[in-house]
């Protein structure tokens, strides 16, 4: 069993915070670097798994670093190095408090707010009579709060704006961003035979200037279909060949945990933890076109330590 981390503690020079989120930790460098370490910690429903998973970290930190490479001509990110394959260091920005989510295809969340006979999601007016997985004549912007604590809510641009949340003249801009770069998401998808189906942006501000910031395309901020197949399943109305992390949910509804209050989570094996670290290691051979190299594991806090310390070395 290789090693993986899932738990950080470091200390950098000019350190003022560390934030832990679910997967992620990140280091506040003096209000002008941001340090973000993709740890193998794992979530689902809202919980964090009690077992790493190997070279997550690294699949995830990687896919986004390769998307934020090939969409800077779109617009500027925050993302000035990666100095370990589990590492991303960037520009420190204020973030804005709503996340911007795309989506491409009536599936998920908004197939379910559907169902249920709503047929204006986030504000945006929805055909009746569509199906499950369909694709929407175009794509829809459907953002989210950005919650500090819990869930984050659904919420209009119309709210967005009333409450003040971002400014007209901003939220514009958000809004064009993350259709161009859903667009060249969905090109680089099908040059790899898959669909991205929906996603997420988030973004924030530096010095008046608009970033956008955190991961980007990854299997855990973003849903994928498998291109071959898809027209006769969603003919015959079978649900569709995924790219994500779903088949661990669908492992733990197996096994009788849905984050639910007195629900016991089941035991990770050796061999179900390896099996997870191969799928992820298969989403990015798929989504990111090459062979997946694994970085050293012997000690792998060490090396991510020594590797952030050169970079703040040389950049400070």
């Amino acid at each position: 069993m290789t090693n993986a981390i899932i738990k950080t503690d470091f200390n950098f020079p000019k350190q003022k915070s560390v934030y832990k989120g679910k997967v992620r930790d990140v280091y506040n460098i003096d209000d002008q670097l941001l340090v973000m370490v993709a740890s193998d910690r794992i979530s689902a429903f809202d919980v964090v798994l009690p077992r790493g998973i190997p070279y997550k970290g690294q699949v995830l930190n990687q896919i986004a670093a390769k998307f934020l490479d090939a969409t800077s001509d779109i617009c500027p990110n925050w993302k000035l190095a990666s100095p370990d394959p589990m590492v991303t260091v960037g520009h420190y920005c204020d973030p804005f408090p709503v996340e911007m989510i795309i989506r491409g295809y009536l599936t998920g969340s908004s197939w379910r707010t559907y169902k249920k006979g709503a047929r204006e999601i986030c504000g945006v007016a929805v055909p009746d009579g569509m199906r499950e997985h369909e694709r929407f004549p175009e794509p829809i912007v459907t953002p989210t709060t950005k919650a500090t604590e819990g869930h984050d809510e659904d919420i209009s641009k119309e709210e967005i704006l009333s409450q003040g949340l971002v400014s007209a003249e901003d939220y514009a801009l958000l809004e064009k961003y993350t259709k161009e770069l859903f667009k060249r998401g969905t090109e680089i998808a099908a040059e790899k035979g898959l669909i991205l189906v929906d996603t997420k942006y988030e973004f924030g501000k530096k010095d008046g200037i608009i970033y956008l910031i955190d991961e980007i395309h990854t299997p855990d901020s973003s849903r994928y279909f498998y291109k071959d197949g898809y027209e006769e399943r969603f003919a015959k109305g079978e649900n569709q060949k995924q790219l994500s992390k779903e088949f661990v949910r669908e492992w733990l509804m197996e096994n009788g945990f849905q984050g639910q209050e007195g629900q016991q989570m089941p035991e990770m094996t050796d061999e179900f933890v390896n099996s997870v670290s191969e799928r992820y290691i298969e989403l990015y051979e798929k989504i990111a076109g090459e062979k997946f190299i694994k970085a050293d594991s012997e000690d792998v806090l060490s090396r991510v330590e020594k590797n952030i310390l050169g970079f703040l070395g040389r950049n400070l």
